[in-house]
């Protein structure tokens, strides 16, 4: 770090002020809370402009990461792949997912409750009847 004059941040401390204005220094969002393996799609736009919210220009100006993250859940993806296909922390991602979703330009769907995958047994005759073919 230098002194006054200088540069303002340390070469090895990264993009940290980058994420911060990014984010507009939100560290998480509000709404739900998005898990891991929750699987992420692009909303269908509208069929016509006139059919989706009516948003001012001014209200909302989405940042390249945003359209980046819908470019991507062209085919859905979980919350930890968005993160690691676009190199940012999932924190982050987590602000961009919750500022997307506000503008229903994204759908969520929750991974499956543990209730609802097979018991152990079934998994083992699975295998059984692999093994046997």
């Amino acid at each position: 770090m230098q002194g006054r004059g200088g540069a303002w941040y340390d070469d090895d401390a990264g993009p940290v002020v980058r994420l911060y204005a990014l984010t507009g220094g939100r560290t998480h969002y509000d709404g739900v809370e998005f898990d891991l393996v929750a699987l992420i799609a692009a909303a269908d736009p509208p069929a016509h402009p006139d059919d989706g919210p009516a948003l001012p220009a001014s209200h909302w100006a989405p940042e390249p990461e945003h359209d980046m993250i819908l470019e991507l859940c062209r085919t859905p993806l979980s919350v930890a792949e968005i993160a690691s296909d676009l190199e940012l922390p999932l924190g982050v991602v987590r602000v961009l997912l919750g500022d997307l979703l506000d503008h229903s330009l994204i759908q969520v769907r929750r991974p499956a409750p543990v209730a609802q995958f097979p018991g152990e047994r079934v998994l083992k005759e699975v295998i059984d009847g692999i093994r046997a073919l």
